[in-house]
């Protein structure tokens, strides 16, 4: 489409105008945009870079310097494409599949932030087996929590996880016999 204006450039701006009830739409350059006061920023247009930015908290001058300023073995990279963090972060996809497991420590704190703090899908449960599901999950969350704990090797705090999975475990295998 072309601008309704110039009638040389393609209509990069499409505005819809209402007045007495009436609607009028507007197609126009960018060029013509600015001259008509449709437009009133040049520079400061938003870019997916900006709203990727602000979702993950990136900021380039931050990585400017502290990639100066650590050894570039450090930076991590995924082995399969090569891409770093900084990469993704500044252009907001993965190079390949392998990116999610490379920098799946760092993504944890982005879902949270997009996601309104939920970082898993739970989908929709049958009622009849919800609370099995339920609770194989609450499972699974304190096995990643155990083994959390032994790496910083709070054994206490490990020691009662432990009993708890245990337990839970237990009722889950009852549950499952009177089943059958």
């Amino acid at each position: 489409m072309e601008c309704q204006e110039c009638k040389q450039n393609p209509a990069t701006l499409h505005f819809a105008q209402v007045t007495n009830g009436e609607k009028r739409e507007i197609h126009v350059c960018h060029q013509c945009a600015k001259e008509k006061g449709y437009v009133t920023h040049d520079d400061e247009s938003y870019s997916l870079h900006n709203l990727l930015s602000g979702l993950f908290n990136f900021d380039p001058e931050k990585l400017h310097h502290s990639t100066h300023n650590k050894p570039a073995g450090n930076q991590m990279e995924c082995k399969k494409c090569g891409m770093t963090y900084q990469e993704f972060a500044q252009i907001g996809k993965f190079g390949c599949a392998s990116c999610y497991q490379t920098f799946s420590g760092h993504l944890n704190p982005i879902f949270r932030r997009v996601h309104s703090g939920n970082t898993t899908h739970d989908g929709k449960v049958p009622k009849r087996v919800g609370k099995d599901i339920s609770a194989r999950r609450k499972v699974k969350e304190l096995k990643w929590k155990l083994q959390q704990l032994i790496a910083e090797e709070a054994f206490e705090d490990a020691a009662k996880i432990r009993d708890q999975i245990k337990e839970m475990e237990r009722t889950l295998n009852q549950r499952e016999e009177g089943e059958d």
